[in-house]
């Protein structure tokens, strides 16, 4: 039995030696030989990953925070103990501290397949752009990650029929960009009187993470068709910043913000006399009744000293700065003055300074803002104030390379619809 069993090895070591041999080069004139061998798949298949880790062997729960909750009692169901959360909120102020949390953010829970659910990790989004690890599993700590943004160079045109909103939403893109635009052309367009038919184009970058619009990086160039008027602005850093300029390189920025607020309706002008909604009279009313939500923010119109941050009588809670020896401005009605801001406190322009309310002689939720000229309260739509500098000289050839290759792009936009116009921006200006 046993000589048997060492003749069948022998036998197998000859076989496979002579069926080498035959295979070999030399020995076989048939050459590249393809040897197919099937292997089972699933011993090479990738791991599902959620924020770059595993979870084929675990659960994840997710959720969304909620008003007035924290991480305890999110997490000491997930089988964490009140000593370990005390050493995670002490090890997170340095990252995010855990006290932060917003409601309505998105969190995950990593955790085990069994019926205690012991969490290895949570994961807070604090931000489209960006996540945190608070990691549970064998030692304790946190980690913030910023999530990949993508920049698109788009284009869009538009022709208003309702409101500059609508327009630019009915082409695809981000409400974001609207006040973007309000901004550039602050001075040259009275956005609270668009009339229909005003149009405008629009050459800009996009920012996008997992295909979700975030963020608008940059306004490259615009125009602007306003009451039969055209406009023209360029982007262009000056050596100390961003700025927008005309075509011939002269700046659109005034010495202040044309409205204290970044987008409501104005809901009483500048009067002499004006039925007074409260005290039911005719009297004089010298400011502008800018009409927005309660808590929507206030914003000083430029740089300046504040000289009274208080509660008054019909003002209710007010803000009175001081720009320079010819301009004042004052802001009414505020639901409450934003903190830090105290006489003496020097602001820069667009700075927030409080939030519109109904304090004092007041109907409904609105900001009156009053405006200063040598002494005398004036019409702030109707003022004029000069422009910044613009252009250096020595930068101007540079910047008008710069405007004749965006203003040829601007004026090939054909006003379309909308799916021809979020297209990729021609590579002339690319950067």
């Amino acid at each position: 039995m046993r000589k048997s069993r060492i003749w069948l090895v022998i036998t197998g070591l000859t076989i496979a030696v002579i069926s080498v041999l035959y295979n070999y080069a030399p020995f076989n004139e048939q050459k590249d030989t393809v040897v197919e061998i099937e292997i089972d798949s699933a011993f090479f298949q990738l791991p599902t990953l959620h924020y770059g880790f595993p979870i084929d062997s675990f659960k994840v729960a997710e959720g969304k925070v909620k008003w007035n909750q924290n991480l305890s009692e999110i997490l000491t169901k997930f089988n964490i103990s009140y000593q370990d959360l005390h050493i995670l909120s002490q090890r997170s102020k340095e990252v995010y501290d855990v006290r932060k949390l917003k409601a309505g953010s998105t969190y995950s829970i990593i955790h085990n397949d069994d019926s205690l659910q012991t969490a290895h990790q949570f994961i807070f989004e604090p931000s489209p752009t960006e996540y945190v690890v608070y990691n549970l599993k064998d030692s304790i700590y946190v980690t913030l990650h910023q999530k990949p943004v993508e920049i698109n160079k788009r284009t869009i045109a538009a022709e208003i029929n309702s409101s500059l909103y609508n327009s630019i939403l009915d082409q695809g893109a981000s409400p974001m960009l609207v006040s973007q635009l309000v901004d550039v052309f602050a001075w040259q367009v009275d956005f609270f009187r668009i009339a229909k038919g005003d149009r405008f184009k629009l050459i800009f970058e996009e920012e996008t993470v997992d295909g979700q619009i975030v963020g608008i990086k940059n306004i490259q160039g615009a125009y602007f068709e306003h009451w039969g008027k055209q406009y023209y602005a360029i982007s262009f850093n000056t050596g100390e910043k961003d700025d927008y300029f005309d075509e011939e390189g002269n700046s659109l920025r005034k010495t202040f913000l044309r409205a204290p607020l970044n987008y409501s309706r104005i809901s009483s002008r500048y009067s002499r006399r004006r039925f007074h909604p409260v005290q039911k009279r005719y009297k004089a009313h010298l400011g502008t009744d800018y009409a927005a939500p309660t808590g929507t923010p206030i914003r000083t119109v430029g740089d300046g000293v504040v000289l009274e941050a208080r509660y008054h009588g019909g003002n209710g809670n007010y803000v009175k700065i001081r720009h320079n020896s010819n301009y004042t401005t004052q802001y009414l009605h505020m639901s409450k003055i934003a903190r830090g801001i105290r006489p003496g406190t020097h602001l820069k322009q667009g700075t927030t300074i409080g939030y519109v309310g109904s304090t004092g002689l007041a109907n409904g939720p609105h900001l009156c803002f009053r405006f200063w000229k040598n002494g005398r309260q004036v019409d702030a739509l109707k003022v004029d104030l000069p422009s910044s500098s613009g252009i250096d000289s020595t930068r101007i050839a540079e910047f008008k390379i710069m405007s004749d290759s965006i203003k040829t792009v601007l004026d090939s936009i054909s006003y379309r619809e909308k799916e021809s116009l979020l297209a990729k921006l021609p590579e002339e200006i690319s950067e």
